[in-house]
């Protein structure tokens, strides 16, 4: 359980300040304020800022002596000695560490020194915070409110763009050094490893899903019989209908035994549990193509979550049961310890789906999300003029706390999955 925590933690803070550097670095490159850009959530632990400005740096000195002889009306003789110092000095630029400490208010002597980067003691992602991003200080020359449209936009889209560049970054990664793919896809100078069976899917009502199968499992071998391709395992099951057999599976890096009897499928009149099935291999590719499989890889997967996303919402307007692959945070945590226990690759993998599905659910038109803001834009666009500010909030608010209740709702589900 700890790890699972860990490691989701990890996953989260990952995703999340990625998504607010978006927003950060575009805001700072249009010259609009950030007073404050947390790692982890309020309360405040500390915060520094880099303050910039100028001192005197000595480059050069010089010392002049002169000694001067006179004879007094006395006939005294006097010696005047002149030492006579120089220093040149030039103006060069100067930083300094400025410490905030704890969880007050920022104030106008803090903001003068620029953007505060803390630490915060709840350790989920992070913040950024945009000066006139509430609609205030219109008038000030480094408000977000002032902005033209297109530069909000650009701030706001930017969270989603990167990421999108951090899965590209990740799978990119992954494909160097070697990412599960179907055999089928596997592009030519593509070097194969591990060629191994897995479960696509499981049909209700078969003796798959009666054994507990699950989508994800590896099929090691059948009664010892090593298997590597769909037409093995269909080869040995093909005529043992009503005969038990005995797979060794791979569940989540741990290996196990599972008894199944085999039943004659109308479909190949052949004997069969019940399975949709895929043959994989960890593959990968030359620096260069790895890139390229990335982008690829990230475009289709993006395609994937809209098109689910559209049946999600598609099904809810018209009654149909959405189904069981939604999840929460909760549900989320755990797939991520599950996927960590398979090995690296596969983490990596999950947490560029996971940086993608973010993506999309942030860039949706609903309002308290990046694209909810977006959409505002547009109609402040269309109508030559903004949004009332207090129906903009009110929406932003009721939706936030909509939102909130779905995923606690989801929750709720995914602890009562896990206890089942």
């Amino acid at each position: 359980m700890i790890f699972t925590i860990i490691i989701f933690l990890l996953v989260l803070s990952l995703l999340v300040l990625v998504h607010e550097l978006g927003h950060f670095w575009t805001a700072r490159k249009l010259k609009v304020g950030a007073p404050e850009f947390g790692l982890g959530f309020p309360p405040r632990i500390f915060g520094i800022q880099l303050v910039r400005g100028k001192r005197l740096k000595k480059i050069a000195a010089t010392e002049t002596i002169d000694v001067a002889l006179s004879t007094n009306p006395d006939g005294t003789v006097v010696e005047k000695i002149t030492d006579e110092k120089k220093e040149i000095d030039l103006l060069v630029p100067a930083k300094r560490w400025r410490f905030v400490w704890g969880n007050r208010e920022l104030d106008d002597e803090d903001e003068k020194y620029g953007t505060v980067y803390s630490l915060n003691w709840i350790p989920l992602g992070g913040f950024v915070k945009i000066k006139g991003e509430d609609g205030s200080e219109a008038a000030s020359r480094d408000s977000f409110s002032g902005r033209p449209i297109y530069q909000r936009f650009i701030i706001l889209a930017a969270g989603v763009l990167m990421n999108i560049i951090l899965a590209m970054t990740l799978l990119s990664i992954g494909f160097m050094i070697g990412l599960p793919q179907t055999a089928d896809s596997v592009q030519p100078g593509g070097k194969m490893e591990s060629r191994k069976v897995q479960v696509l899917q499981v049909l209700p009502g078969t003796p798959a899903e009666s054994v507990g199968l699950k989508v994800g499992d590896t099929i090691l071998n059948i009664n010892g019989q090593a298997v590597f391709t769909e037409a093995d395992v269909q080869n040995v099951l093909g005529d043992k209908s009503g005969q038990e057999v005995t797979l060794a599976i791979n569940r989540y890096g741990a290996a196990q035994e599972v008894k199944v009897t085999p039943q004659l499928l109308e479909e190949t009149n052949r004997g069969g549990i019940g399975v949709l099935l895929t043959a994989s291999a960890m593959t990968s590719y030359p620096w260069y193509q790895a890139i390229w499989e990335g982008i690829k890889t990230t475009i289709f997967l993006t395609w994937a979550i809209l098109v689910a996303f559209f049946e999600l919402i598609r099904n809810l307007i018209v009654g149909q049961p959405v189904g069981g692959d939604v999840a929460g945070p909760v549900g989320i945590a755990t797939l991520t310890g599950q996927v960590a226990r398979m090995g690296f690759v596969y983490l990596l993998q999950f947490t560029a789906l996971l940086s993608l599905n973010l993506a999309v659910i942030n860039f949706l038109p609903i309002p308290a999300l990046d694209g909810g803001r977006i959409l505002f834009l547009i109609i402040e666009k269309i109508k030559g003029r903004p949004v009332k500010r207090e129906l903009e909030n009110i929406l932003h608010n009721v939706f936030f706390l909509l939102l909130i209740l779905l995923i606690i709702w989801i929750s709720i589900k995914d602890v009562i999955n896990i206890f089942n």
